[in-house]
């Protein structure tokens, strides 16, 4: 079970917009990461080559946790809004629940439960 303020420095790590720093220093080597009910990802460097994918793509990324966050025993759900301004000028804003399972102070499985019509960037305002 992460402490409380283990919890607090990964979301504001995330919040920072140091998603592959959270990854180092928040998952499990050996941690799985799925996105709705597709295959998890395995590994925390599957997740690392993931962000490295995505990341170069967006000219800005907003990360902000919706509070409160829930915790019970090992368990932690984390409401999380990003917003995606892609080197085009199109915006993704995603919203998602992440639902966390812990093993002292990493994250060991992840999976992430959103609208996948989220990911449909809409094209900037002329």
């Amino acid at each position: 079970m992460p402490t409380p303020e283990t919890l607090e420095k990964f979301i504001a790590r995330v919040e920072s917009n140091a998603h592959i720093e959270a990854l180092q220093e928040f998952y499990a080597e050996n941690s799985t990461m799925q996105e709705n009910q597709s295959p998890p990802r395995m590994g925390r460097a599957a997740h690392i080559a993931n962000e490295q994918r995505v990341l170069p793509r967006a000219k800005s990324l907003t990360s902000t946790c919706v509070r409160p966050v829930f915790v019970n025993g090992d368990h932690v759900a984390i409401r999380w809004i990003f917003v995606f301004e892609w080197q085009d000028g199109s915006v993704t804003r995603m919203e998602e629940m992440a639902w966390q399972r812990w093993e002292g102070e990493r994250v060991v499985e992840e999976t992430f439960f959103y609208d996948p019509a989220q990911r449909t960037p809409v094209a900037p305002k002329k």
